[in-house]
């Protein structure tokens, strides 16, 4: 082996480059978990209307364990995902000493469900989320089978817009384990629209009861209950007055009473 300087050469560069990869891990590694490269700072992003600077501090202090360098953004990011009305988080670095927190929150669209002792709501994605909102009545319902909620957010969009001509709005949107819908309106109006056919879609049968509204229950001086739109060539009623008797007046009853039927 001695006498061949060719492979001696070979040997020594190999010991050089190991020599200098050593050195270039030290290196990296001396730097990437320097105390002198901290971070300073976390900047926050993103229009915050529910997530609270305490709320955020203490994901900070969670999430952002090490250097500018060691830090792990992927546990910074779940740390402020882990948050209520967190929907979305964005982390980078910034030199020097700046870790970026871009955060976008949920926007409430409707409640979720029929129970509602869980306060459950729908995002305008038409994501189901857990947060608590003081005024959650003024929101919609909405309630529908497992998994269901994306496509009731995007009923609920097409209904909304076909009610406009008549200044309603929906303000529950119920689709049945049958996958039958049912809208509640702001008059209080209850339609039920059934299940989606071919010959006849759900959303025909609503436009077909705004078209003829103006000029059919529109006129009607009672109030109504209960519009049932699932027939093909018209609709059913159902009256509140009509569906209770109204009860006789005392006096009569007295006298049936002493002279026997009428």
């Amino acid at each position: 082996m001695w006498d061949k300087p060719d492979l001696l050469n070979a040997c020594a560069n190999t010991l050089y480059a190991l020599a200098a990869a050593a050195v270039i891990y030290i290196g990296v590694h001396a730097l990437i978990h320097s105390p002198m490269l901290p971070v300073r700072h976390i900047a926050l992003q993103g229009e915050l209307g529910h997530v609270t600077r305490a709320q955020a501090e203490g994901a900070a202090r969670a999430g952002a364990v090490g250097t500018f360098f060691s830090v792990d953004l992927d546990a910074v990011r779940r740390a402020f995902e882990a948050l209520p009305w967190v929907r979305k988080v964005e982390v980078r670095r910034l030199w020097p000493d700046r870790i970026q927190v871009a955060i976008e929150e949920h926007v409430p669209l409707a409640r979720w469900g029929a129970d509602t002792r869980a306060m459950r709501l729908v995002n305008t994605y038409g994501e189901v989320f857990a947060g608590e909102l003081s005024d959650a009545d003024r929101l919609p319902q909405f309630a529908g089978p497992l998994g269901s909620a994306q496509e009731v957010t995007r009923r609920y969009g097409a209904f909304r817009q076909a009610l406009a001509p008549l200044k309603l709005e929906p303000r529950q949107v119920l689709l049945s384990p049958r996958y039958a819908w049912q809208l509640r309106l702001s008059n209080g109006l209850t339609l039920e629209l059934g299940r989606d056919q071919l010959k006849e879609p759900v959303l025909e049968r609503l436009s077909r009861f705004v078209a003829f509204y103006a000029q059919t229950l529109g006129r009607l001086k009672r109030r109504l209950d209960y519009v049932d739109l699932r027939y093909p060539n018209g609709f059913a009623l159902r009256v509140p007055e009509i569906m209770h008797p109204v009860a006789e007046p005392k006096s009569t009853k007295a006298k049936r009473g002493k002279g026997g039927a009428a």
